[in-house]
């Protein structure tokens, strides 16, 4: 599909929305804005799924588990699901608190133009980050173009800087923590599975425990994250859990536990069944028996993102519905269905048409993946929101994400580095042998013995690539630095970018309505 036709299926997305808006909002004084901030929501949606969605599916697809098609039908049913079916019907009007609804005084119409402004803002930070192949925050790009316009709006005393200061911490926490928990689970299915002399009766052993823990810890995550906005229809399908308004921790552990021994009690016949029917000893045989934990991951992930950051889309729009609707600014806002439709059917639609770029980058631009690696980042990205959420961290779920995958690859150079006297002295008896073809070939120049020449120029050939690649493996890092540059620069200015680009906006469209 080319770029043309690509732009023409958004705008054709964004049109049907504006159209649909319109019918909505009637042909009231400001229907304008309304229309205006509804295609700035589609805007928004498509490129929250040509960016964040990467991060929930990339590692499953550079791991070779799921195929590029595949990957793309999970999330865009998943994403949409998780939007449509739990993506809670109120949301807060100003995202995690950062200014004060007060602030706008008695003025909904200033209201509306900030949030316009910070939907647009965050979409078009977005879209440059895509299209630099950087995968960002959404949750930061939009509190970005919040900050921003609520400045441009009533000044920096709006903002609430201890707010702020937690989600600056986040650029620190939530890359560190993902990238520790990933490291740790490679580690020990290295140490515990590849690194025995009997690694079929080691994954015997450790694969169902590893797949049950990965079961628990995603239905932990999925309830806390993704059931949130449903708990209360959930409870009472389910009696016997506590009823309350939203998950608590202890239920969602209980949820977890339970999912887990189950999936134990089913996986450890089948991985008994799958090493004993001719499974081979090496890595890349291994590597199969994670390979449908991590389809089930990903649709996990896919789901739990769609409930959580839909919001991210479709918060700042439901606030202006709301605002025009009612005239006046309120601190929470009901979600229309048709919003909602916008913020689920708009991810999915961004992932397809544009989502591709991010999932190369994410699974195999940054560090080379396998099912093993793939395995290790998907559980932190589940354990390390868990982990947050309990001790009240403010974290990112692309930072950790993409963390994983950091700390995924610098364990490999790591451990790697440990075997570098063995791989100098490989070497070392690699140019020896190069050196000793040599010799003998210039020794044979004086000599008429051809075919002798020709045996010799042929290995001398073959050494030579040899020691080139032995050369290459030494100087090689296993996580490309540039990417991690761009990345990181990426992350610290989002936030500053989107606010620069959102009091623009903010302005130009207050300019326009004056």
């Amino acid at each position: 599909m080319n770029n043309t036709i690509k732009l023409l299926l958004g705008a054709a997305f964004a049109a049907a929305v504006a159209f649909y808006a319109s019918s909505v909002i009637g042909h009231g004084v400001h229907a304008g804005f309304m229309v205006l901030a509804a295609v700035f929501g589609a805007y928004m949606a498509m490129n929250i799924g040509a960016n964040d969605v990467a991060n929930n599916v990339g590692p499953a697809y550079g791991s070779g588990a799921i195929s590029m098609g595949g990957v793309i039908v999970i999330a865009a049913i998943f994403e949409a699901t998780g939007a449509l079916v739990a993506g809670g019907d109120v949301v807060g009007t100003i995202k995690k608190g950062i200014i004060d609804p007060a602030a706008f005084g008695n003025d909904p119409m200033l209201f509306v133009y900030a949030m316009s402004a910070a939907l647009l803002a965050a979409a078009l930070w977005l879209n440059l980050a895509t299209w630099l192949k950087a995968p960002v925050s959404t949750t930061h790009s939009i509190v970005g173009g919040v900050v921003g316009a609520g400045i441009a709006a009533g000044g920096f005393a709006i903002v609430s800087w201890g707010t702020m200061g937690k989600i600056v911490a986040s650029w620190v926490i939530s890359p560190v923590l993902g990238g520790v928990i990933a490291a740790i689970f490679l580690y020990i299915i290295k140490s515990q599975i590849l690194y025995r002399k009997d690694m079929r009766t080691a994954a015997k052993k450790v694969v169902p425990v590893l797949v049950a823990v990965m079961a628990a810890a995603f239905l932990t995550y999925l309830t806390l994250k993704g059931l949130k906005h449903v708990w209360k229809d959930f409870t009472e399908v389910f009696s016997f859990l506590p009823q309350t308004k939203k998950p608590t921790f202890l239920a969602a552990l209980i949820i977890g536990l339970i999912g887990g021994f189950i999936t134990y009690l089913i996986v450890k016949p089948r991985t008994l069944k799958r090493v004993e029917n001719g499974l081979g000893e090496s890595r890349a045989d291994i590597n199969i028996l994670f390979g449908i934990p991590l389809v089930f991951a990903a649709i996990f992930l896919s789901f739990a993102h769609g409930a959580n950051d839909v919001a991210n889309a479709v918060g700042p729009l439901a606030a202006v519905y709301d605002a025009l609707a009612h005239a006046v600014i309120a601190k929470k806002a009901a979600i229309p269905l048709w919003v909602m439709v916008v913020g689920g059917v708009g991810i999915s639609i961004g992932l397809a048409l544009y989502g591709p770029r991010l999932i190369r980058t994410v699974g195999s631009e940054i560090t080379e993946l396998d099912e093993m690696r793939a395995f290790s980042i998907m559980m932190a990205a589940a354990i390390t929101v868990i982990i947050a959420s309990q001790l009240g961290l403010p974290v990112s779920s692309t930072h950790i994400a993409v963390g994983a995958v950091f700390g995924v690859g610098f364990l490999r150079e790591w451990l790697d580095s440990k075997n570098m006297d063995e791989k100098q002295k490989k070497l070392q008896i690699e140019v020896e042998k190069l050196d000793a073809i040599k010799r003998e070939l210039e020794a044979l120049k004086s000599e008429e013995d051809y075919k002798k020449q020709v045996e010799l120029i042929s290995a001398q050939k073959s050494q030579k690539k040899k020691v080139k690649s032995l050369k290459r493996s030494l100087r090689e890092n296993y996580v490309k630095r540039g990417m991690v540059k761009k990345i990181i620069a990426a992350w610290v200015i989002t936030v500053p970018a989107a606010a620069f680009l959102s009091a623009i906006i903010f302005y130009v469209i207050k300019g326009f309505a004056s």
